[in-house]
């Protein structure tokens, strides 16, 4: 408690935009000293050995315990072949040890040490992990427990459960299938919607209304996980605790892109704090915990039992589970898997457009507010007669439509910073000392994550009801003072599944400035969930309000999960310096660029010299490249693939066992997610049936993803011959997929000499098919092309 004083006093009265942090021991504390080896070694979490990369020899790393007041000095030795980073994920630090490499700190070499030191100034449960690539998947993450200086809570012993998620695959090849499209994840884990399931459901119409939209349907997790752990095993006892005893277990989700609800056996544990802030305490069992969160709960141990603690994956593809004490088990409640197909059903009811850009046609134009009011929920929310429907309970959100203060008529720049805006704080609705805690915030919507879906008969699914804040209260005022000036920000949170690229208003990392923080000032930030997927969003350096309807007592966070189709506003005090990261903490999509930069502009640190911060925002803008060679009786076909966010180069090379040769070569400018131009050359053999001469001309045209995700190339050739083609695949049965393409080109003889008394030449390819998934590399493959015939063999992906 009274850490959470010190952090809110500081937020507000500090005078200085170099206040918060300061290098070096100043203040002469005691030292306390860790020395941790990141290392490459070969593991087995998923009853497979595998290379993982383990801290002091183990996965996850060990605890790190301090109390408030020390000063921690920590040595990171890098016994691996490639570089790397730690990231002391929810410290106040000094910006240059905050540990994302060329943004604020130095890459960590192969072979050598790298020292971080700082002074610990609040109490809590944190952690760390590495900020390098992919390397959190790995298994470079760990705990860091501070204690506080005198306790305010009673309990007798204390322990720290590490979630996490685990993959027998290279993490980068991962994000590499996840690029491609590949559907095998959803196959493997049983979440995928084929068909068949939809139809049997009754739920075509809304499948329809998906597609229109160009989504497959509702998404909850990407990646397959054979196991999900807690401290590094699937199943773990604690025995030790005896009964009656109370136990503080601090729990942090160090998941790389699962986010999990946890359930307790026994009488409903004790929630006392939330990202490492303490909290009005309270009684709650099943919560939902996001990605990179942390929750204290003081649990005490039955007189005859054991408690089982139980998390299962959001999408319900696994769980794990501790046991505190001995004798029988009381269970924890196990979770229904989530309804997709009742999911989708509810959600074309409601009043929603999908399929905002992830990759806007002018990114340097600020259009955040117009994609604010084109998708998402509409103005009216949602239909509430049609979610009537299927026994649900309705109750009217506590924010009044009429008083909430629409944000249109805002002028503002890119990425919707409200450049010099500066308003009296005291005047902002459910802000400041003379708050109204039913009122909307003024300038912006209050967080529109009420329990406006009760519990009912969804079919398995209460949509995003649950996943809202207001059970976090702070036992202090978080508000600030009156005439605090307020600068707004809106970022949309955007999406693409297809291309697997993430963003704000439509607009990668990689294609944006930072966005400027003024030093003694609120940052006001709404951000608004276009996606179907849950974001997990975390500022670094920075603990920051979450307006829920507890209104002054707003909880304090350092990352805030954002549900999909709504919005949560967060704000905090600018008293910093430097370049903080902003960013998603699904991994996947931070390394698909859903990511910004909060900076305070202010001098770089010279220590970063030789450090480009270009290379951090080129993580997100890689090269990704795949391949696929479809292997028949009667053609081979081969086509690899090679992209980033705006660019791609292709070559396709089709092999007929009659002796047709056909390669083309292009590359690809997307203009937006839908759209790309193209130029190239095509390649193919003059007379059928031989391949004594070939021919090659030019080629420049568009190609479009169409609603109801039809692939459309539009071409005009060399020869001035037109050519359109369409194709598209559906999953009908689970692993069973059919596709077909067709394609017409027109010859107009304006180069080439047409037969006499004939005005146009036109020729006709088509060609459909079927493929079974035996693997995520492998399909059984069934076709007929109008060139080869037909036949059967292989699809396998590189």
């Amino acid at each position: 408690m009274n850490s959470l004083k010190y952090i809110i006093l500081f937020l507000v009265s500090s005078g200085s935009v170099f206040g918060q942090s300061v290098e070096g021991n100043i203040d002469n504390l005691p030292i306390k000293e860790y020395t941790i080896t990141i290392g490459e070694e070969k593991v087995n979490k998923a009853g497979k050995k595998v290379k993982g990369m383990t801290i002091n020899g183990s996965i996850p790393g060990p605890v790190l315990e301090f109390t408030e007041g020390e000063y921690a000095v920590i040595y990171v030795k890098n016994d691996m072949s490639v570089e790397t980073s730690v990231h002391w994920h929810g410290l106040l630090l000094p910006n240059f040890y905050d540990g994302v490499p060329y943004l604020t700190t130095p890459p960590i070499e192969p072979g050598h040490t790298q020292k971080y030191e700082f002074a610990l100034k609040q109490s809590g449960t944190y952690w760390y992990h590495s900020h390098t690539l992919l390397q959190e998947q790995s298994g470079v993450f760990g705990s860091f427990v501070i204690h506080p200086k005198k306790e305010t809570l009673k309990y007798d012993k204390e322990l720290v459960l590490m979630l996490s998620d685990w993959t027998n695959e290279n993490p980068m090849d991962v994000l590499r299938n996840l690029k491609r499209g590949n559907e095998w994840y959803g196959i493997r884990k049983g979440t995928a919607t084929p068909l068949n399931r939809v139809i049997a459901r009754g739920a075509f119409g809304a499948q329809l209304d998906f597609w229109r939209q160009r989504m497959e349907g509702a998404d909850i997790a990407d990646v397959y996980y054979p196991a999900f752990l807690i401290n590094g095993e699937e199943k773990i006892e604690y025995p030790e605790f005896k009964p009656g005893e109370k136990v503080r277990i601090r729990i942090i989700n160090g998941g790389a892109s699962t986010s999990f609800w946890m359930t307790f056996g026994g009488e409903d544990p004790l929630l006392v704090s939330a990202d490492g802030m303490d909290i009005e305490p309270i009684e709650k069992n099943k919560t939902f915990i996001g990605i990179a969160e942390t929750y204290d709960y003081i649990v005490t141990i039955p007189q005859e039992g054991k408690i089982e603690f139980k998390i299962m994956a959001q999408d319900g593809s696994g769980f794990a589970s501790a046991f505190f004490g001995n004798g029988k088990v009381q269970a924890a409640e196990t979770l229904p898997r989530p309804d997709k197909i009742g999911m989708m059903k509810e959600m074309a009811k409601m009043d929603m457009k999908m399929g905002a850009h992830a990759l806007k046609y002018r990114p340097s134009k600020d259009e955040s507010i117009e994609m604010k009011n084109e998708y998402g929920m509409q103005k009216d929310g949602m239909n509430m007669d049609a979610m009537n429907m299927d026994g649900m309970n309705m109750e009217k959100s506590k924010t009044d439509d009429t008083k909430a203060m629409k944000m249109e008529s805002m002028q503002m720049d890119k990425d919707s910073t409200m450049a010099g805006m500066h308003t009296d704080h005291s005047k902002m609705k459910g802000m400041g000392d003379k708050m109204n805690d039913d009122d909307a915030m003024k300038g912006m919507q209050m967080n529109e994550q009420k329990d406006t879906m009760k519990t009912g008969n969804m079919e398995g699914m209460d949509l995003f009801s649950e996943y809202n804040y207001d059970f976090l209260k702070s036992p202090e005022k978080t508000s600030y003072p009156e005439g605090t000036p307020v600068k707004e920000i809106l970022l949309n949170l955007t999406g693409n599944m297809q291309r697997y690229i993430w963003s704000m208003n439509g607009v990668p990392l990689s294609e944006t400035d930072n966005i400027k923080i003024e030093g003694d000032q609120v940052t006001r930030i709404t951000l608004n969930n276009l996606t179907m997927m849950h974001h997990p969003m975390h500022l670094h350096g920075h603990f920051f309000r979450v307006i829920n309807k507890n209104g002054e007592y707003s909880p304090l966070k350092h990352t805030v999960n954002v549900p999909p189709m709504q919005a949560v506003t967060i704000e905090f005090y600018g008293n910093e310096y430097g370049d903080w990261f902003f960013h998603c903490h699904i991994l996947y999509h931070l390394m698909g660029g859903m990511a910004r930069v909060m900076s305070y502009d202010t001098p770089r640190d010279i220590r970063m010299k030789g450090y480009p911060a270009a290379i951090a925002v080129a993580e997100t803008d890689r090269y990704y490249s795949w391949g696929i060679v479809d292997a028949s009786s009667q053609s081979t076909i081969l086509n690899l693939v090679t992209s980033n966010m705006r660019n791609q180069f292709n070559a396709t090379v089709e092999y007929g066992y009659n002796e047709n040769l056909e390669a083309e070569f292009t590359y690809e400018r997307y203009l937006h997610d839908y759209l790309r131009v193209f130029g190239g050359v095509n390649i193919e053999n003059k007379t059928k049936d031989s391949f004594d001469e070939f021919k090659t001309i030019g080629v420049v045209g568009l190609r479009y993803l169409t609603p109801y995700l039809f692939s459309l190339d539009a071409r005009i050739d060399s020869e001035l011959r037109t050519r359109i083609g369409v194709g598209r695949s559906i999953m009908l049965f689970p692993r069973f997929a059919v596709f077909g393409y067709y394609e017409y080109q027109l010859d107009f003889g304006w180069v080439n000499s047409l037969p006499s008394g004939i005005n146009t030449e036109s020729e006709t390819v088509w060609s459909a098919g079927a493929e079974y998934f035996l693997s995520r590399n492998v399909s059984l493959l069934g076709s007929y092309d109008s060139r080869f015939g037909g036949g059967g063999g292989l699809s396998v992906r590189f």
